[in-house]
């Protein structure tokens, strides 16, 4: 039979305790550090705090160097801790991240900036431009821009400055579009009369809209729509714009998701002036790459290019051309592949790109995401 400890052997214990606690502290110290500059890294670069799947892979990979299989859970929950404190850290140093957005406060651009930097401040511009330049200028740590909607397709004038600018795409995020129809509180929806919203908006309620008789009226921004709304205070007028505008204007939603297609997506793109390098322990799904460039104006050229491609084994998710505004008739193309091209393949791969194409750019490469 073990012999119950005394008070002797407990203080002694408590000792050690007391010893590896200062070692543990000391050791915390190191670690936010390195997690400070892991939070400057992530300002530059246009990068959200968290990241769930390198997170469980830090999780699954520090609990198996416990060979105690009854202490693993354990230390599991002790690294989720410390890494939920860490990421509570850089929240807090990155709160003075300058974010840039086309749009207003309640667009959904302004949502996307919201979900990707949780604590930063966020500054609306009234073009994709203006905000672009304002990151490229030094002025802003970032802008969040759309690329594309599956509705509408490419957005052609950011598609140009990815070609043309020294910005890098670091994130990006999947935000589903839903449209809710806006009102005064006390309106009813036999009330309204008129809807008013941006023109795709009105376009993608189409169906709804001509199901109840509405009028409408466009606006050039859905969330300023709200806003109008507001300030007429009338009840026949309502807003097709999102949950958040609802909140941020005061105003009830009579209905929710009357799109006429409910898979409408909008991705948006961070956009910095420092190229991230994704790195993973464990290969992920989600890893992608953007590639802008020309070829010569010759037979083959840009099955060439497809083809170097295609011969390091990365999947192309899309390929699109746009027309060059300095040169007419000539065009730029843009590739979005998946797979980690910051691989020893993935250099080889721009390499020979670089042999054939008149100007290849690596506009970024980063981890998809769901909103």
């Amino acid at each position: 039979m073990q012999d119950t400890p005394d008070m002797q052997d407990i203080k002694e214990s408590r000792k050690k305790i007391n010893q590896i606690d200062e070692q543990m502290a000391a050791l915390f110290k190191k670690r936010m550090d390195v997690c400070k500059d892991i939070a400057l890294y992530k300002k530059e670069s246009g990068l959200s705090v968290r990241d769930e799947v390198r997170e469980a892979e830090v999780v699954k990979r520090n609990s198996e160097k416990i060979e105690d299989l009854e202490l693993q859970p354990y230390y599991a929950d002790f690294i989720k801790g410390v890494i939920d404190v860490s990421c509570k850290y850089q929240s807090a140093l990155m709160r003075k991240m300058r974010v840039a957005y086309s749009g207003t406060t309640g667009a959904f651009a302004h949502i996307a900036a919201k979900r990707m930097f949780p604590e930063a401040e966020y500054v609306a511009f009234s073009s994709f431009k203006e905000a672009y330049d304002a990151v490229q200028s030094g002025e802003y740590d970032c802008a969040v821009l759309p690329i594309e909607n599956s509705y509408a397709g490419e957005v052609g004038e950011v598609m140009d400055l990815i070609f043309s600018g020294d910005l890098c795409i670091n994130q990006v995020l999947d935000v589903p579009i839903e449209h809710d129809l806006l009102a005064v509180d006390g309106a009813s929806i036999d009330d309204i009369k008129t809807v008013v919203s941006h023109p795709q908006a009105l376009a993608q309620c189409g169906e709804y809209i001509l199901g109840h008789g509405f009028e409408t009226k466009t606006y050039s921004n859905t969330a300023l729509a709200a806003e109008f709304v507001k300030e007429q205070n009338d009840p026949s007028i309502a807003a097709i714009a999102s949950a958040d505008s609802a909140e941020i204007f005061g105003l009830t939603a009579l209905d929710r998701r009357i799109n006429d297609n409910r898979n409408n997506t909008t991705r948006f793109a961070s956009f910095s002036r420092v190229k991230n390098k994704p790195q993973s322990v464990a290969k992920r799904e989600n890893e992608n790459f953007i590639l802008v460039f020309t070829v010569q104006n010759e037979s083959g050229a840009l099955a060439s290019a497809l083809n170097i491609i295609g011969a390091h084994n990365f999947n192309m998710r899309s390929l699109r051309s746009r027309p060059m505004k300095n040169l007419q008739w000539n065009y730029y193309f843009y590739i979005e592949a998946e797979g980690n091209v910051n691989t020893e393949n993935g250099k080889e791969m721009l390499q020979e790109l670089s042999a054939l194409c008149a100007k290849l750019k690596l506009a970024g490469s980063y981890f998809a995401d769901n909103a």
